[in-house]
This record gives C-alpha cells, structure tokens and sequence, in this order.
C-alpha cells in the first residue's frame, strides 16, 4: 500500500517555499505521491453545489490563493528527483487538449516519466461559463480529450477527426517519457465516473470518501471491469478518505485500493511544514514498512 499527500497549490500551499519543503520532505520520508488539484475559478455564491462534503460547499474559501496544478507540480518537480507527481484532478473538460497534451507531456519530460495525470469532468457550472466552455456533456468532452491526448502522445504525425475536436497532419512534441504513455486516472464518485475509470482510464481517484463508501465504490469499479472484459488489476486505485487510520490500510489494500491519498494543508512556515510532513509519515508510513 503506497501512502500519497494531496496538500500542495492551495493557500499556504501556494508559496513557492512551502511547496519545496512540504516536496523535499515527502520525498526524505517515502511518500509516494504529491497530488495538487484545480480550479481556475471559484465564485462566492455558487451556483453549482460542491459534489464532495455533505453540505454541498467548497471548504476552500473563495480568495484563496489556487495555483495550476501542472505549474505547481513542474516547480516540486524541479525540487525533487524520485517522488511521483499528479494531479488529483485536472478538470480535462475546460481545457483545449492540444494545449493540455503538449503541457503534460513537458512536465512528464522534466520530471523525467514521474508524472499521472488525474482528470475529472468538473461540477461547477459558473466556472464552465466564466471559461465559455459548455457544462453539458461535459463527459463525452472528456472522453474524447482523453482520446485526442493518446493521439497526440502516441503518434509522430497525428490526426484525429472528433465531435469536439478536429486536426490532420500535425506534430505535437515532446511525447511521455513511458513509451509515450502518460497513467491517467479518472477522478469522481458517481457511477459514471467509476465506469469511466473502467473503460478509459488507467485507474481512479476517489475524493473526500468515507472508507466505507470507497469499498463501495471499489466494488462497483471492480464490477465495470468485469463488464468490460478487463482485469482489475490493470488499474491502479487511490482514495482520499475523510475517516482513514492507519489500522484501515490492511482492509484497504485487500479489496484492491493501491495508494491512500492523505489531504492536508501544511503550515505557514517551511521548518514548521518539513515537521509536519516528518509527523504525517511517522503516522501513516510506518504501518506500511515504507
């Protein structure tokens, strides 16, 4: 059972000096994983209602500092050497794939093949309007982002004719380090987004879970897979939980979760935030014998 920390990009998190401490700890320490996540716009009277807490709002406030997820990774990138790195999520949907393709790919280049990408389709319709993408069918957008990324990353000159998306003949370089290959894993809890994970991903990220739901939601997945004709192994299973302890890792790892996602935010200094993430592996990595 590998151990990942969702804390940087946001707030405290944002600052340059905290993401080096907070990256370089997790790094001494065996943590898997740094994941930072999205949002370009937030607003204070949403329209939409926040999917992952129960009283449908955002914990994070709306003049928060947020910073994009593939900058701020580039930059732990650039500060570490082993740890791995992704982005949990980026909201695929809002994002024009060609651009996205070449940006990904040149963060996975510099983190020499360290990088997952995590891709959700978004909740928020007033951040869609502020962008001018539409919210409806956000979904097959995104499947079919997905599609015009593999193209991109797979084939020397590509074309690809699409609902939302149409080229002939071009070069998008660099390609992944992996054989040209990029892990992607589908973030979101409903039934779609689990199928999704199934049929076009590489894995999910399941956010802000109770552990008994993510089991729930494990088993679902695991019965898309076998729809699907596809081994459940092949995919790899984070889940950020709002009750995890470390006596759950067992019980975790035996129905097939792979990576526990712990999300916090580091404190406002970056002595205090190396400390921190010292405490967090002595709590979570020990019951891993990491």
């Amino acid at each position: 059972m590998r151990v990942g920390l969702h804390a940087l990009g946001i707030a405290s998190g944002a600052r340059p000096e905290i993401i080096r401490a907070v990256a370089q700890a997790a790094e001494a320490h065996g943590f898997s994983r740094l994941w930072a996540g999205e949002h370009v716009v937030l607003v204070d009277a949403p329209v939409s209602q926040y999917p992952y807490s129960d009283d449908g709002r955002i914990a994070v406030p709306a003049d928060a500092d947020w910073l994009d997820p593939l900058l701020a990774l580039s930059f732990a990138a650039g500060v570490t050497d082993e740890i791995g790195l992704a982005t949990g999520v980026l909201l695929l949907p809002e994002h024009n794939p060609v651009v996205t393709a070449k940006q990904v790919a040149t963060l996975d280049v510099l983190s020499a093949g360290r990088l997952t990408l995590g891709v959700g389709i978004g909740w928020s319709a007033d951040e869609f309007a502020a962008l001018g993408v539409p919210f409806a069918r956000r979904g097959r957008r995104t499947e079919e982002h997905l599609a015009v990324m593999r193209t991109l990353w797979r084939e020397d000159v590509a074309t690809f004719e699409g609902e939302f998306t149409r080229f002939r003949d071009v070069r998008v370089n660099p390609k992944p380090v992996r054989d040209r290959w990029i892990p992607v894993v589908m973030g979101g809890n409903s039934d779609r987004a689990l199928r999704r994970a199934a049929t076009v991903a590489d894995g999910w990220y399941g956010f802000n879970l109770s552990t008994a739901k993510a089991l729930e939601c494990v088993s679902v997945l695991a019965g898309h897979c076998a729809e699907h004709n596809r081994p459940m192994e092949e995919l790899t299973v984070a889940v950020a939980l709002t009750d995890a302890s470390p006596e759950l890792l067992p019980e975790l790892a035996s129905a097939g979760v792979s990576e526990l996602v712990v999300v916090d935010a580091p404190p406002e200094t970056p002595n205090e935030a190396g400390n921190w993430v010292a405490a967090l592996a002595g709590r979570w990595l020990a019951s891993t014998g990491s």
